[in-house]
């Protein structure tokens, strides 16, 4: 039977990370902070989980906010790697037990909500650091919903950071509908703010980030289906390899509604043109099949130029299958790994649920590596 997602979090987590946290701070009550942490543990899943150790985090790290953020990047690991593809690898062993990694850094995220408020600069310094050890796509949503303008502004700066977990953060943290994340609802509303990201940011040289962009704008396009359509018609002619695919993952959900200015942004759903020869065959008992390739025609129907209502659908589902077919060769949200080496996350148990943050199985399975799993 598969491990339930809920063990990714269990108490090794806690015990290494109140080992690199007293490590960066003799003077961390870690003790206590393993007795908070791991007391009642079993009985939560995941995301519970992740909730009762920033508990436990909150109740033993220093109280200056500042103090405790210098602590908390004083214990991290190094940050993950990326192979050629600018997909995440998992840690080595060495790398791990050098600080903390994987799935303890979400928690560290919550803590830094719910104490960073007070010195949001500060706060968004933190975030740059834990991203690059797990993410913190989660942990920067409450920062974009309660002060927009200073977090939009430091996104708009790390959209040419070096590491390419901080320039998918930019986009990975903006997504309005991010599964498991706060609903950014202004940027449901209106997503423009964001815009100019997705723009700088969807020729990345990583594919960790570009898919990311296409994810993002795949969310926008559950409210604003023709300002995605539009997008595709703007950025598709001329577009490399790699943002033509990009722009068939983004626009993989109108594409199988079959959103009518989208599939014409690709250049399809045209009326059919030309004509069109129906054959059948009656046979015995008044039933009808169609015609072999000798067929005797039963009868013959030519279509004009402009076939209508029917042969139209008929016409826009085969185009809408043949740029699907593209789409399906594109990875999804849920992504295949880039990485063929990592080790595939475990299935959820009944009652449990698949996180979300990993929108990527590579990260995921490095994030399970990264804590021994």
């Amino acid at each position: 039977m598969a491990e339930p997602f809920k063990n990714l979090i269990n108490p090794g987590t806690v015990a290494e990370a109140g080992q690199h946290l007293q490590r960066a701070w003799p003077a961390f009550d870690r003790a206590r902070f393993e007795s908070l942490a791991t007391t009642g543990l079993e009985a939560l899943e995941l995301k519970a989980r992740a909730m009762h150790l920033a508990d436990a985090l909150v109740a033993t790290l220093p109280g200056d906010f500042a103090q405790a953020a210098d602590v908390i990047e004083a214990s991290l690991a190094l940050p993950m790697a990326l192979d050629a593809l600018g997909e995440p690898v998992a840690l080595g062993e060495a790398e791990r037990e050098s600080g903390i990694s994987g799935w303890a850094v979400w928690s560290l995220g919550e803590f830094v909500v719910r104490r960073g408020m007070i010195d949001v600069p500060r706060a968004l310094r933190c975030l740059h650091a834990l991203t690059q050890r797990f993410s913190a796509e989660f942990a920067i949503r409450p920062f974009i919903a309660q002060h927009p303008q200073p977090t939009l502004a430091t996104l708009t700066q790390w959209v040419h950071d070096p590491s390419a977990h901080v320039r998918r953060l930019v986009s990975e943290g903006s997504r309005p509908r991010l599964p498991w994340g706060q609903r950014l609802q202004a940027l449901v509303r209106d997503p423009a703010p964001t815009l100019p990201l997705l723009r700088a940011l969807q020729d990345d040289p990583s594919a960790y980030v570009r898919r990311s962009v296409a994810n993002h704008l795949n969310d926008i396009a559950k409210d604003h289906p023709e300002l995605v359509a539009q997008w595709v018609h703007d950025h598709r002619l001329g577009a490399s390899a790699q943002r033509s695919a990009l722009l068939r993952h983004a626009s993989r959900t109108l594409i199988k509604q079959g959103h009518g200015p989208t599939l014409a942004a690709w250049g399809l759903g045209q009326p059919l043109q030309g004509q069109v020869s129906l054959a059948l065959d009656r046979v015995a008992g008044g039933d009808r099949r169609h015609a072999g390739a000798a067929g005797q025609a039963a009868f013959r129907q030519r279509a004009p130029a402009d076939t209508g209502g029917g042969l139209r659908r008929a016409s826009r589902a085969c185009q809408r299958q043949r740029v699907t077919q593209g789409v399906q060769g594109l990875e999804p949200d849920a992504g295949r790994s880039g990485n063929t080496g990592a080790r595939q996350a475990p299935q959820p148990a009944p009652g449990d649920h698949a996180p979300a943050l990993p929108g990527d199985a590579p990260r995921r399975a490095a994030h399970q590596r990264a804590n021994g799993r």
